[in-house]
């Protein structure tokens, strides 16, 4: 960790160069969910390859590039696409990105992802706003020498993601009338889906969504001094006992169905930040 502190100086110099502004907050966009962008103006998009340090996303559904401007008026810096563990990645260059959006001024993380549901109460095309997480990814962020300039060696995990945050983004969901539920997201490190008696395993533990991103991130921003919002879409069911078969190409167009409503939400979420 103690090499990363000049890189993030580069990393958010570079992006300076071409967007001199300082967000109000950084948003992540999961598998599918790119389609949030094309609510910002005056736009800068910058692809990760042109940005020190930052590693490309091979992952479908992921354009791979920051993506600069206003959302409703609020200077804000979305993430198009993230790198996740299954790409071959370690924990801490994937989550790199969230140190360079605190460094470039923002105060709020909204990271998103797409998700099978576990809890037999959820349906596909619902959103889930993340309450609290388990780490099955057999690593951590964190692990090695610790930079203070960069937060807390033990940084409290009581709350995560932010309590305010969590009751407006379901105060969208009503207002705007669509399913938003509350509950656990548990990480696993993948790329393969789960087996049906890996499903049983973690509904047992207290999950009621898996993915295979997102915790990774939220520890940083923790450790960064961020709020956090988290908000899944579910995209399949995953009942070990009526078990589909899931497809990359059927995961999409959910996620992608799912936009707008996603969309409500992150942009109440970045207005917010603004004060």
């Amino acid at each position: 960790m103690l090499d990363q502190y000049d890189k993030i100086t580069e990393a958010c110099a570079a992006i300076a160069a071409r967007w001199p502004h300082a967000p109000a907050a950084g948003v992540i966009l999961g598998s599918g969910l790119g389609g949030v962008t094309g609510a910002i103006t005056e736009k800068v998009t910058i692809p990760y390859d042109e940005i020190p340090h930052f590693a490309r996303s091979t992952a479908h559904g992921h354009a791979g590039q920051l993506v600069c401007g206003r959302l409703e008026g609020v200077p804000v810096v979305v993430m198009e696409g993230r790198q996740h563990a299954y790409e071959g990645y370690p924990l801490a260059q994937i989550t790199f990105p969230v140190r360079v959006l605190r460094r470039l001024g923002a105060g709020r993380l909204i990271v998103t992802n797409a998700c099978g549901g576990l809890n037999p109460h959820f349906r596909t095309g619902d959103l889930m706003v993340i309450d609290d997480h388990i780490n099955l990814m057999n690593d951590n962020p964190l692990v090695g020498i610790n930079d203070e300039r960069l937060g807390p060696r033990f940084p409290d995990m009581s709350a995560p993601y932010t309590p305010r945050l969590i009751d407006e983004a379901l105060e969208v969901a009503r207002r705007e009338n669509f399913v938003a539920h509350r509950g656990v997201y548990v990480a696993v490190t993948g790329p393969n889906l789960e087996t049906r008696a890996e499903y049983r395993f973690l509904r047992g533990i207290g999950a009621d969504v898996v993915g295979m991103s997102t915790v990774p991130e939220v520890i940083v921003a923790v450790h960064s001094g961020l709020e956090v919002l988290g908000i899944s879409v579910i995209t399949d069911m995953c009942l070990p006992d009526a078990l589909e078969a899931a497809t990359v190409e059927k995961i999409l167009a959910v996620a992608r169905s799912a936009e707008p409503k996603l969309r409500a939400i992150v942009t109440r979420a970045v207005k917010s930040a603004a004060g």
